[in-house]
């Protein structure tokens, strides 16, 4: 489910496999192999366990593979534990024909059984193994690659984004596309696929993304591109903006570290076009506004972090709209039967725009009659295009698996979305419409403020990072930004972390903390200031460590209590968790430090998750 990259072209392919694959070693992994296709018809495969650079150690210390065709894969493990024979590409009975696919094959079970019983022998346990013997079944009884691809995809159910060779076609390349991302690239060495422009930005910059039921032919001179029912298209070219620079580390030890110092300009980026004379404009919404003014209920759709912004979003839209407005779970929310129609608007969150779990609870809404409005960082993604508005967070490439530009700037524009629907609304004053505005244009410049004290949290960290259970805990806006601090915390460093909302401590939670047990304290939303003082006591008085976080205004107030305080700059209480979720990211990355963590591809986690 990770990463696929592909090469039709006119040099040799495996420098071009490797360095795609190692591009998109941050979408997380646990095995690498590629394939290639040599002029006279050699198919050559080679893959491993582990990371890339065993690929790469395997590969120099045998005879090159060599030819101008080739595809490369690193593996998410679904279906079969992580070692050599589960890794991609998977080859054919018969050698002929390998594959690479990222998704989930639903049926491969039912068509696993058939095969076995017209005699194919399976050697992985994966569901990818199923299209490529189907494939050979299939091609040995039509003698055409292409009729073969067709076949089998009317066959297996699921999504897939695959890439296939087969030594009887050199110079050819076939690609396919259904609920998993996958783009073409054309260059002028030869034309590409690749399930994520990170990986050809070295090649070329114009692209082309695949929609789903589409199958494309490649060769180093041409591509031609079909729909399900086999009429050709032509479709759309993309070029693509970002600098190759973007996606590398620029001198930072890793790249969270590097995405989180690039948050002021992200969030700037962000800010900055939509605002003109003192107001936000929207212009992506186009002919929405009166739509947006007649709705009656918001549901934030997501999974994840995203899922995180929603929980903030939910405190503030309500706030400012005065409707219900509700946070849900994108792998719930199309079997919870939520209450859509016309005037129910669906706002998805995704980094990606590929997540499959918020591009079903997209479809359902849109099935169901509601208007679907995406927040998303990747131009041309699947929940961008098959939304009916979008909103583009201008984040630029995040390649650390654990997020956080793309998570503070669909904060952002989440809260400029529920300013400009309030004001529309007429439930927002001149006043603090203006006042919240000018706090707005100020969050880059105190982020950078917050930045500036990165020894204080490399400090902090150096003093709890052997703590093996973290409890966060917060009220309201509060609680909502610590569910994101315990999820960067246990994601990177490993350790059991959990978040409560604070007045809940006395109803059971409480009994878990004893002696020595760190608490993060939120106390940045100045309205429950005094509250969360008195749950700060709570825990302390029970024996816990306390780290806690609040404002200059009410630094005073929390300090006596605290064993280690992180102390933010004040901005409009809505839009506080935005410099808040600073100090909890690098609390969480430096923690990792110390315990010696693979921090940019924690374990057992992707970067896009394309599965249900």
């Amino acid at each position: 489910m990770c990463g696929i990259v592909g090469v039709a072209g006119k040099k040799e392919a495996l420098p071009v496999l490797l360095d795609g694959l190692e591009r998109l070693e941050y979408r997380g992994y646990d095995s690498a192999g590629v394939a290639v296709v040599s002029s006279d018809g050699d198919l050559q495969v080679k893959k491993s366990k582990g990371r890339l650079a065993v690929l790469r150690e395997i590969l120099d210390t045998q005879k090159p593979l060599s030819g101008n065709i080739g595809i490369g894969h690193t593996r998410w493990a679904t279906h079969g534990e992580p070692n050599d024979t589960n890794a991609h590409p998977h080859v054919g009975q018969e050698g002929k024909i390998a594959v690479v696919h990222n998704g989930i094959i639903e049926n491969y079970l039912e068509i696993k059984h058939a095969l076995i019983r017209k005699g194919v022998k399976f050697s992985s346990d994966t569901d990818t193994e199923v299209i490529v013997q189907l494939l050979e079944y299939y091609y040995r009884k039509k003698s055409n690659l292409l009729d073969a691809v067709y076949a089998v995809l009317n066959r297996i159910k699921g999504a897939y984004a695959m890439g296939i060779l087969c030594s009887d076609c050199p110079n050819q390349m076939i690609a396919a596309r259904k609920d998993a991302p996958l783009l073409i690239g054309y260059g002028e060495d030869g034309n590409y696929i690749a399930s994520d422009v990170t990986a050809l930005l070295a090649y070329t910059r114009t692209v082309t993304y695949m929609e789903d039921d589409e199958v494309a032919v490649l060769t180093a001179d041409d591509v031609q591109i079909y729909d399900r029912d086999r009429f050709s298209l032509e479709k759309e070219k993309h070029e693509i903006e970002w600098d190759v620079s973007a996606a590398e580390k620029g001198g930072y030890a890793h790249f969270m570290l590097k995405e989180i110092m690039e948050q002021p300009e992200a969030v700037r980026k962000t800010i900055s076009p939509r605002l003109s004379d003192g107001e936000i404009v929207l212009e992506e919404l186009g002919d929405a506004k009166e739509l947006m003014m007649n709705i009656s209920r918001i549901y934030l759709v997501a999974c994840g972090s995203a899922y995180h912004v929603g929980m903030v979003g939910k405190y503030a839209l309500e706030k400012l709209l005065k409707i219900p407005v509700e946070a849900c779970l994108a792998s719930e929310f199309r079997y919870s039967e939520p209450l859509l129609g016309e005037t129910a608007l669906v706002i998805v969150i995704s980094q990606s725009g590929e997540t499959l779990d918020s591009m079903a609870a997209l479809r359902e809404a849109k099935r169901r009659g509601s208007k679907v409005l995406s927040i998303v960082n990747v131009m041309g993604s699947s929940i961008a295009r098959e939304s009916d508005y979008v909103l583009y967070t201008w984040a630029g490439p995040e390649i650390a698996v654990a997020t956080t530009k793309a998570y503070t700037t669909q904060m952002v524009l989440l809260l400029m979305l529920g300013v400009f629907l309030a004001k529309g609304a007429g439930r927002l004053n001149r006043e603090e419409y203006a006042a919240m505005i000018s706090e707005m244009q100020s969050l880059p410049e105190k982020i950078s403020m917050v930045l500036n004290d990165l020894d204080h949290y490399q400090k902090a960290a150096s003093r709890y990072f052997n703590h093996n259970s973290v409890f966060y805990i917060g009220r309201n806006l509060d609680y909502a930004l610590g569910l994101e601090g315990s999820l960067k915390l246990k994601e990177i460093s490993y350790i059991h972390s959990e978040s409560y909302a604070a007045g809940e401590l006395k109803h059971g939670t409480i009994s878990l903390i004893e002696p020595g047990t760190l608490v993060v304290a939120l106390a940045t939303y100045e309205p429950l200031a005094e509250k969360s003082l008195s749950n700060i006591v709570e825990v302390k008085s029970r024996g816990a460590e306390v780290i806690a976080m609040t404002t200059e205004q009410t630094a005073a107030l929390i300090c006596s209590q605290a064993s280690e305080l992180f102390v933010i700059p004040k901005t409009h209480s809505l839009l506080q968790p935005v410099l808040g979720v600073i100090p909890l990211q690098l609390f969480a990355y430096y923690v990792a430090l110390n315990r010696g963590c693979d921090i940019d591809k924690p374990r057992n986690l992707a970067k896009s998750v394309t599965v249900e």
